[in-house]
């Protein structure tokens, strides 16, 4: 099963929120970082992840 990605927020979503008329969501995606504190988390503040969850590292 495909797992989408924000292309803006490297932010995975639910298949049912994706809007399939719009490229702003892509299947196309590479690694996964998870985010559980974005005050502590060195790598989120370089990706520049400012909520908690799950995102893409690379998106096409």
């Amino acid at each position: 099963m495909a797992r989408f990605v924000n292309k803006k927020t490297k932010m995975f979503v639910d298949k049912e929120k994706v809007d399939t008329n719009t490229s702003e969501y892509s299947s196309n995606w590479q690694g996964r970082v998870f985010v559980v504190d974005p005050d502590k988390s060195r790598i989120a503040k370089e990706m520049g992840f400012e909520k908690r969850g799950e995102f893409a590292i690379k998106v096409r």
